[in-house]
């Protein structure tokens, strides 16, 4: 580790936004404490692919934990302590996704109520004064005014998960109030780009576009998403290490985008047209996302950089890289 450099512990490292977060950090000379309990809530494989890559930075430290577990992460937080002392933990663990909260809300509680509070707890404990928390879009609910702005009311999530998000967020405010803690939580918006969620539209549209299978698209296609791409959005986290007291900031790219819109992008790109099977829409899902980033812009000078056409792009070319293994992993 650099002169310069600090030790950070990052949980869901190998996660989408967690791995891209990692690598951030250890190009800019930090050493990097990663947690990770590597569940199925999609295929592990990827996971485990974007594990490989950190495993390759001599700074990165890898535990396999679950934050639900306090007994799991108390020794990791020991070790830390007694070596290079943490500084910052930034809680990218979450368990993601609107509609299989529907069906199993308690593991999203689990994860992202209990493991946040777990991480808090032991933040105190170890005299750790900075927090990263993400949040998500998905806890302004069915708000009709956009952009969404952080100082709109959150009180309606339509979705278990929306609600745990919620409540991460309270439990991060008392913890501020209470012992100081320097928190940054950020409400992502529909993050996007190589080695993503397969359980997200835009993995899901490649895949399905390049192997010839069916699109499904919910609804008509009209809904919007501020897709915002996840290089963009590592970039915004890691400024959100900077001492801000207590702050809640959107990241997202203000450009909202609809289903079909990008539907096109992917078969530009890929030089194919999708075969389209339309399902009714899901009752947990709004209709339009839309961030206002002037927070973003105002307090850590961040601003998204990539275009949806680069990112769609940039996309498709990694998955046509890794197609041979990329092409098995389940999409819904």
């Amino acid at each position: 580790m650099s002169a310069a450099g600090r030790a950070i512990l990052v949980t869901g490292c190998a996660g989408f936004i967690g791995s891209r977060v990692c690598e951030r950090l250890l190009a800019a000379g930090h050493a990097v404490v990663g947690v990770d309990d590597l569940n199925d809530a999609y295929d592990v494989s990827l996971k485990r692919w974007r594990l490989a890559q950190l495993e390759q930075h001599p700074g990165f430290r890898f535990h396999h934990a679950d934050i639900t577990q306090r007994g799991e992460l108390e020794p990791i937080f020991g070790l830390a302590a007694g070596g290079v002392p943490l500084t910052a933990v930034i809680n990218l663990a979450a368990r993601a996704g609107v509609r299989y909260s529907v069906e199993n809300p308690w593991i999203y509680f689990e994860t992202n109520v209990t493991g946040t509070l777990n991480l808090l707890e032991l933040c105190r404990h170890y005299g750790i004064g900075k927090f990263v928390q993400a949040s998500s879009s998905s806890v302004y609910g069915a708000g009709e005014e956009l952009p969404y702005r952080e100082d709109m009311r959150t009180d309606w999530p339509l979705s278990p998960y929306a609600a745990s998000k919620k409540a991460a967020e309270s439990l991060c405010h008392s913890y501020h109030h209470l012992y100081g803690l320097d928190v940054t939580i950020f409400r992502y918006f529909t993050v996007y780009g190589p080695a993503g969620r397969p359980d997200m539209l835009p993995f899901r549209l490649v895949q399905w576009i390049s192997e010839g299978r069916p699109v499904c698209v919910y609804g008509d296609g009209s809904q919007s998403r501020d897709f915002t791409y996840v290089d963009d959005i590592a970039r915004g986290t890691i400024a959100g290490l900077q001492p801000l007291g207590y702050e809640i900031i959107n990241l997202g790219s203000d450009r909202p985008v609809t289903v079909m819109e990008l539907l096109t992008m992917v078969e530009q790109e890929l030089g194919l047209r999708a075969a389209i099977r339309y399902e009714p829409s899901h009752p947990a899902d709004v209709a339009a996302t839309w961030a206002d980033i002037g927070a973003a812009r105002r307090l850590l000078d961040w601003q998204p950089t990539t275009s949806i056409r680069e990112g769609v792009a940039n996309t498709v070319a990694w998955y046509v890289r890794e197609r041979d293994w990329a092409c098995k992993i389940p999409a819904g």
